[in-house]
C-alpha cells in the first residue's frame, strides 16, 4: 500500500460496517466493535449546521461526514468511498434531518475529494463554496462525529456533532501537502483535531457572518496514525470549486 493511500484513511471511522465500502487502511486496522465518531478534545456543536452530511451504510452505521452543497448534491473526501445513503442537517447521526440514498459518485481524477449525487433533493440549506479558503493565521471551523480519543479504538462517544475552532498554519507545518489544493490546519493546544470518523467532514470559515466552506477534512499533517499530534490535511474546496460545479450539475 503506497504511504498516500494509507494516510488517506486515517480519518476513517475505524468500525467496519455492513454495506459500507472501507478504506483499505480502515479495513486493515483494528476492528473494535461500539467505536463512535467525535472530534479530539472539541465541544459540543453550538448550532445545527444545515448543510453537516453523515455518510452512512443501509443500517445507519456511520463512516465518514461531508457537506451539502446543492439540495442533491454532497462533497466529500474521496477515500470515503460510496455510501449508502446520507443523513444531513442534525447534530444527532441517528435521527433528525434528512436521509436519503446516494445514487452517485464522481471522484476528482487527482485530489482526495469527490462529489455524491442524492436520489431525492433534501430540504436543508446547503452551503456555499468559499471563493478562497484564506491566508495563514485565517480562523476556521471543522466539525464532525469523529473519534474523541486520539489512539483508534481507544474510546466510545456520544452520537453528538463535535466542534472545534481552529486555524489555517503554513503548508511547511504539513508533510505530503499539495500546497495548490490542500490546507494545512493547526491542531490548538497541540492535542485537538480531527480523528477517525472525520474524514471528509467540513472546514468553515465566516464571511459576513454567513459559514462558508473551504475544506474537506483528508488525512493527518504528520503521518502519525495517532490523532491531532499535528496539524491535519484538508482538500481546498475554494481551489477546487470549478471542478466541484463543472460535476455536481454546474
Amino acid at each position: 500500500m503506497k504511504a498516500r493511500s494509507l494516510l488517506a484513511g486515517l480519518f476513517t471511522a475505524g468500525v467496519a460496517l455492513a454495506g459500507l465500502v472501507i478504506p483499505a487502511a480502515a479495513a486493515q486496522a483494528d476492528q473494535p466493535t461500539g467505536v463512535e465518531p467525535m472530534i479530539v478534545n472539541g465541544r459540543p456543536a453550538s448550532e445545527v449546521y444545515s448543510f453537516m452530511v453523515s455518510l452512512q451504510s443501509s443500517s445507519g452505521g456511520h463512516s465518514c461526514g461531508g457537506s451539502l452543497i446543492k439540495p442533491n448534491w454532497v462533497v466529500t473526501a474521496a477515500h470515503c468511498g460510496t455510501p449508502a445513503q446520507v443523513r444531513v442537517g442534525t447534530t444527532n447521526r441517528t435521527s433528525g434531518g434528512s436521509v436519503a440514498r446516494v445514487s452517485r459518485r464522481i471522484a476528482h481524477p487527482s485530489a482526495d475529494l469527490a462529489v455524491l449525487q442524492l436520489a431525492s433533493s433534501v430540504p436543508q440549506a446547503p452551503i456555499a463554496l468559499a471563493a478562497e479558503s484564506g491566508a495563514v493565521g485565517t480562523a476556521t471551523r471543522i466539525i464532525g462525529w469523529g473519534q474523541t480519543c486520539p489512539i483508534r479504538g481507544g474510546c466510545g462517544a456520544p452520537i453528538g456533532l463535535q466542534e472545534l475552532d481552529t486555524s489555517i498554519v503554513a503548508d511547511s507545518r504539513c508533510l505530503g501537502i499539495r500546497g495548490a489544493t490542500e490546507i494545512c490546519t493547526n491542531n490548538p493546544g497541540g492535542n485537538s483535531g480531527a480523528c477517525y470518523g472525520d474524514s471528509g467532514g467540513p472546514q468553515v470559515k465566516r464571511v459576513n457572518g454567513v459559514w462558508q466552506l473551504i475544506g474537506a477534512t483528508s488525512r493527518s499533517g504528520n503521518g502519525s496514525s495517532t490523532c491531532a499530534t499535528g496539524p491535519s490535511i484538508y482538500v481546498d474546496t475554494s481551489a477546487l470549486a470549478s471542478w466541484i460545479r463543472a460535476n455536481s450539475g454546474g
